[in-house]
């Protein structure tokens, strides 16, 4: 599957989740805490590749990821990605370990899911501030970030690792 995203900064969640359901949008998952930690080999193959493989806890559930290199484009975050939901996580990260893959990064955050159209807007609070993550077509994304006040100077394509660590960074 094809995964296209962009993020903006948010400075007040429950402002932005009320302007969210005020313009149409749909709770589909309520405030729900995250672990995410992404593996690599020691060799960092993935990473150089510009891939990623994460387990990803929300709530009860587990859900493995597989993330490809992004995709030239200019105004958003493009990229192949696989996932699915893990019944029994410890196996999982045995198995991980046993082919030779170790823990590179791990953070955490809570997020709450809405759908606005054919857009799914994710209102993420993590260590380094809120944010919004919009995913669905190109167009529809621009016209529902805009609906909610974001102009296309205000959209990201960096993913949490690189926000986090570069708020790592100035702390």
């Amino acid at each position: 599957m094809l995964e296209i995203e962009v993020k903006a900064r948010v400075s007040d969640a429950a402002a932005m989740r009320q302007a969210i359901l005020q313009s149409g949008g749909r709770l589909e998952r309520d405030r729900t805490p995250e672990e995410n930690t992404l593996f690599d080999l020691r060799s960092k193959a993935l990473t150089k590749k510009g891939c990623a493989l994460r387990v990803r806890r929300a709530g009860r559930k587990v859900f493995l990821t597989f993330k490809g290199p992004a995709q030239k484009s200019r105004r958003f975050k493009v990229r192949e990605e696989h996932e699915t939901e893990v019944r029994d996580e410890k196996q999982l990260r045995r198995i991980l370990r046993a082919l030779g893959y170790v823990c590179v990064f791990r953070y955490q955050k809570s997020r709450t899911t809405f759908r606005r159209g054919r857009v799914r807007i994710m209102l993420d609070e993590t260590a380094a501030g809120g944010f919004l993550e919009f995913e669905g077509e190109r167009s529809d994304i621009i016209k529902c970030a805009r609906c909610l006040g974001f102009s296309s100077g205000d959209l990201i394509k960096q993913d949490y690792i690189q926000i986090l660590k570069a708020q790592e960074k100035r702390a």
